[in-house]
C-alpha cells in the first residue's frame, strides 16, 4: 500500500448539510483553504464534487476524502462500496476514510476484501473510521495506514456513549503499530479538546462543526437563546 502523509496536529473537516447554500462546491473549497491557510495539516472532504473543487483551488492540500452514502439493508454509509472508494480516490484524495466496522456492508463487500483492492489496484491509503479499540487493530492489521475514531457514538454499540473518543485513545496506541496514524475525531469542540485528544495518543484531530459548522453552530445558538 502506498504510504499516506503523515497527519499531524489539526485536519479541518469541511462539510455542509444537504440543502445548505454553504454546501456550494466552491464555498467549501474557499472554507477549505482558509483553513489549509492557517495551518491546517488537511482537510476532510465528502462527496467526489467536493474533493475535486479543493483539489483544483490546493493542488498541494492532504485531502482525506469520503461519500456519505446509503443503501438498503445496510447501516454503513461512509464510502461503504468498492464503486464509491474508486470515485474518492479518482477525484483526488490523498486518503480514502471507510467505515471499518464490523457491521454488514451493503451488495455483500467484504471490508478484508475492500482493503485488499484499494492498497492492489489503486494504491491508495485508507483511513479506518471505526467505534471501538477492536475495530480499529482489525483495521489496522489488514491494511488501513490511518484509524480514526469517527464513529464512536453513532453506532448502535455504542449509541449511548457521547464523543469524543479519548478513551479509546491510550489502547489504540499502545496496540496500533507505530507506523499507523491515530486520528481523534468526532464531538472535538474546544482547542482544550483538542489539546487533551493529543495527550491521550493521538498524531492528529479532525474538528469539523465548531470550526465550519455554520448552519448546526447557528442553530445551536438560536436553541439557547429561546431558553427561558
Amino acid at each position: 500500500m502506498a504510504k499516506a502523509p503523515w497527519p499531524r496536529g489539526l485536519i479541518v473537516s469541511v462539510q455542509a448539510p444537504e440543502g445548505s447554500p454553504m454546501r456550494h462546491p466552491e464555498v467549501i473549497a474557499a472554507m477549505a483553504e482558509a483553513s489549509l491557510n492557517q495551518g491546517a495539516s488537511g482537510v476532510r472532504l465528502e462527496s467526489p464534487e467536493h474533493i475535486g473543487a479543493v483539489r483544483r483551488r490546493c493542488p498541494e492540500a492532504l485531502i482525506v476524502g469520503l461519500w456519505k452514502r446509503t443503501y438498503p439493508g445496510s447501516a454503513v454509509y461512509i464510502t461503504p462500496t468498492w464503486i464509491d472508494i474508486q470515485a474518492v480516490w479518482a477525484a483526488g484524495a490523498d486518503v480514502v476514510a471507510i467505515d471499518a466496522t464490523s457491521r454488514p456492508r451493503p451488495c455483500g463487500e467484504d471490508l478484508a476484501e475492500l482493503i485488499l483492492r484499494a492498497a492492489q489496484e489503486l494504491g491508495a491509503p485508507l483511513m479506518a473510521d471505526v467505534d471501538s479499540v477492536a475495530h480499529g487493530l482489525r483495521a489496522a492489521e489488514l491494511g488501513c495506514g490511518w484509524v480514526g475514531t469517527t464513529l464512536f457514538g453513532y453506532t448502535d454499540d455504542t449509541a449511548s456513549c457521547p464523543p469524543p473518543a479519548m478513551d479509546l485513545l491510550a489502547p489504540l496506541r499502545a496496540s496500533l503499530p507505530n507506523e499507523v496514524a491515530l486520528i481523534c475525531e468526532g464531538g472535538i469542540h474546544s482547542a482544550a479538546q483538542a489539546r487533551a485528544a493529543l495527550a491521550h495518543g493521538a498524531d492528529a484531530v479532525v474538528v469539523g462543526t465548531a470550526i465550519t459548522g455554520i448552519d448546526l453552530q447557528v442553530a445551536a445558538y438560536l436553541r439557547a437563546l429561546a431558553q427561558p
